[in-house]
C-alpha cells in the first residue's frame, strides 16, 4: 500500500501517531525506499535504506525501548521530532528517560533523510 503525496504538515502528524504506537508498518509508507538515517554530520550514514532505518527501530522495540514523542515542530521540509525514550538500553537503567531529537528532511511528500540529536538546541539549529 502507498500512500498520496503528502505535505510536511501531514508527515509530521503521520510520524507522530507511527512512533507513539510503534507501528514500523505506517512509519514504512513515509519513508523514502532510499531513505538515510545517521549522526547530524556523518555523510556515511548508519541507515541507507528503508529497511535498515526500520531495522533499527526493531532492534529498540526488541530491547523493550518506547518512544514517546513530545513534540513536533515544522519549518520548510524539515519536520523535529522530539522524544523520550524509556525502557531498557545498553547505556540506561531499564526505568531511566532519555530525552533526543530527529530533524527529517521531506522531499516529495516522503522522509527522505532522519538526523538524530542529543539536544533541542542542536536539533532546532539544524530546522534554522
Amino acid at each position: 500500500m502507498t500512500l498520496p503525496k503528502l505535505t510536511t504538515d501531514e508527515i509530521a502528524e503521520q510520524v507522530r501517531d507511527a512512533v507513539e504506537s510503534a507501528d514500523l508498518d505506517a512509519y514504512r509508507l513515509l519513508q523514502d525506499p532510499n531513505v538515510h538515517w545517521g549522526s547530524p554530520d556523518d555523510s556515511a550514514a548508519s541507515c541507507r535504506d528503508r529497511d535498515e532505518v526500520l531495522a533499527w527501530y526493531r532492534r529498540g522495540r526488541a530491547k523493550s525501548t518506547r518512544a514517546h514523542v513530545s513534540e513536533t515542530l515544522v519549518r520548510g521540509d524539515h519536520v523535529l521530532i522530539g522524544m523520550t525514550l524509556s525502557g531498557t538500553s545498553s547505556s540506561t537503567p531499564p526505568d531511566e528517560k532519555t530525552d533526543c531529537w530527529q530533524v527529517l528532511t521531506v522531499v516529495g511528500g516522503r522522509v527522505t533523510d532522519i538526523r538524530g540529536f542529543d539536544t533541542r538546541e542542536d536539533a532546532v539549529a539544524r530546522l534554522l
